[in-house]
């Protein structure tokens, strides 16, 4: 922008010099070029000041048309009204003579301004000027679909999903269950990584609520080694569309006569369920122990037949402490004055039954048969969750039917103007599909404040996905285990710690980055998230006495060494 006073006096210097002269046009004072008085004059009948040039004088066989030719030459596309307006002349004295100027090709009539930028239709504007306009148009609409960097993209997706935005209350848990509807994860990091990532208010009292109001459901997606569970969680309105497709075959006869019970309706406490089964059992059966009931659940909760009406049986099955994820450990009962825990009754059975099998279950409702549906569904789940959905993406999530089931769907709603297409992001393929703006936010995407800790399971952990893994020379390969872990600075993947903490992998950044990620870690220590860590090799070597840039940033960052190597527990700072 032009200070004011600075353009006045450059205008007296030129009027000085006889390059501009005063005048007064359409009830205002203006300045003009001496190179128009004639046609000023002429034209509009303009009073010019004395002392000109009889060169500047000489009359002009067109003296409107050069006008209104010097106003398009300096204007974008613009109306009738605007020249006439501007030169204090009719509007159909400037619509002739900008039609005669049409009709020898120095000027463009039509359609020119958008609707939102005051366009009425039959605009005028000079052939050149919308050359270049043009030409403009193109280079920026060049611009916006070239392809950013794989790192802008690493930089987008965990904001997109609401990592580090910190919500609260109900409404933010409703949102993350609907973004991650139907996403298989690993129980041990649903309410440890995957949702404290997400929401700052204590995550395990409102998901209860939730549940236990009927609002979202909880499924199962087969066991994890030791005492774990692929789980999704899933909004009760539209589960029938994202739950898994169950299977019923190959029931064991318990099994059979649990979900019988249970796909009756209601919800059935573990006693009244194994009362009920006592009570029906034929004469030649014998009695069902707690624990044959409660592995049968699982066995059901497993195959995606049966959910608890709460998270507390996935929390029980969790206590066996063998998970893909550590979790911090819960101290021993003890008695009223600390000592040991106190003596006396029997151990009698718990009429709750054993934890993993708390609380009501019941059968999960029926899902949609019909594929189109499904992949429907899938496909608008896939564009809430990634804004941008690539191949990669896809196939991570192993959706039914592949990335030609999705692709056909979202062919259709490009071709409907609800997604956009195109190459957005460099080395992902050229089948990419948009919701409108998210393209916006991948180019404007900033670095996250701070280290982004993710399991490596979490659908905002793009590596192992859309993005491939870092290459590595040799030795230890990353992926998308349950149990592992990555530490990303500024979209950059800077650790990888495999299931169990014992085994970093790291690569190449710069020292700050490496200080970062380490210091990243050792947070999600002192959270809770991940138990005792104790880091015995990187990269392929052992760590302890390493002087390795690694050793050293996981040592500053509060580390202390052990026999077994860097050790951290919950709770420790420094």
């Amino acid at each position: 922008r032009l200070d004011t006073d600075a353009v006045r006096a450059a205008l007296v210097d030129l009027e000085t010099s006889r390059q501009v002269i005063p005048v007064r046009v359409a009830g205002e004072d203006r300045w003009a070029s001496t190179e128009d008085a004639a046609r000023l004059r002429d034209a509009l009948g303009v009073s010019l000041p004395p002392g000109l040039a009889d060169s500047l004088l000489q009359p002009a066989s067109d003296p409107l048309g050069d006008l209104v030719a010097r106003y398009a030459r300096t204007h974008v596309p613009f109306a009738a009204t605007d020249l006439a307006t501007h030169y204090g002349i009719g509007r159909a004295v400037a619509t002739d003579a900008l039609r005669r100027l049409v009709q020898t090709g120095r000027l463009v009539e039509g359609d020119l301004l958008p609707v939102e930028c005051g366009g009425r239709g039959g605009e005028f504007c000079d052939a050149e000027v919308l050359r270049t306009l043009r030409r403009r148009s193109l280079a920026a609409l060049r611009h916006e679909v070239e392809p950013v960097e794989p790192r802008q993209f690493a930089r987008f997706l965990p904001s997109w999903q609401g990592v580090g935005r910190r919500m609260r209350g109900r409404d933010g848990v409703l949102r993350v269950v609907e973004q991650l509807s139907g996403v298989p994860l690993p129980a041990s990091a649903l309410e440890s990584l995957v949702l404290p990532a997400r929401v700052d208010d204590a995550v395990g009292p409102v998901l209860d609520d939730l549940m236990a109001t009927g609002e979202v459901l909880w499924a199962g997606h087969g066991s994890l080694p030791g005492d774990d569970a692929w789980v999704s969680l899933h909004l009760a309105d539209g589960a029938e569309t994202t739950l898994p497709v169950p299977d019923a075959t190959g029931l064991s006869p318990l099994e059979a006569r649990v979900h019988h019970a249970l796909a009756g309706g209601g919800a059935h406490f573990f006693r009244d369920l194994a009362d009920t089964l006592a009570h029906d059992r034929a004469e030649d059966e014998e009695r069902v122990d707690d624990e044959e009931l409660a592995d049968a659940l699982w066995s059901l909760a497993h195959r995606g037949l049966v959910t608890g009406d709460t998270l507390a049986p996935v929390r029980g099955l969790l206590a066996g402490g063998r998970t893909a994820h550590k979790l911090q450990r819960r101290p021993a009962a003890r008695g009223r004055y600390g000592g040991r825990p106190r003596l006396g009754r029997p151990t009698v059975p718990q009429r709750s039954g054993p934890p993993r099998a708390a609380g009501r279950w019941s059968a999960l409702p029926a899902t949609e048969a019909e594929p189109t549906v499904r992949a429907h569904a899938a496909a608008e789940g896939l564009l809430d969750r990634y804004g941008v959905v690539t191949r990669g993406s896809v196939v991570a999530e192993e959706v039914t039917g592949g990335f030609a089931a999705v692709h056909r769907v979202l062919g259709a709603a490009e071709e409907a103007g609800q997604v956009r297409r195109g190459y957005f992001i460099e080395g992902l393929g050229a089948s990419q599909f948009a919701v409108p703006g998210a393209v916006d936010e991948v180019r404007s995407a900033r670095p996250p404040e701070g280290p982004v800790v993710l399991a490596a399971t979490d659908p905002a952990n793009p590596w192992g996905a859309a993005l491939r893994w870092p290459e590595r020379d040799s030795g230890h390969q990353p992926g998308r285990k349950a149990g592992a872990l990555v530490v990303a600075v500024d979209g950059q993947l800077v650790l990888y710690v495999e299931r169990g903490g014992r085994t970093l992998l790291s690569w190449p950044c710069d020292e700050e980055s490496l200080a970062v990620a380490a210091t990243g870690l050792a947070d999600a220590v002192h959270r809770g998230a991940l138990g005792r860590l104790t880091v015995q090799r990187a990269d392929g070597a052992a760590v302890l006495g390493s002087q390795d840039p690694l050793a050293v940033a996981l040592t500053d960052a509060g580390f202390t060494m052990t026999p077994r190597g860097l050790r951290l527990r919950p709770g420790r700072r420094g």
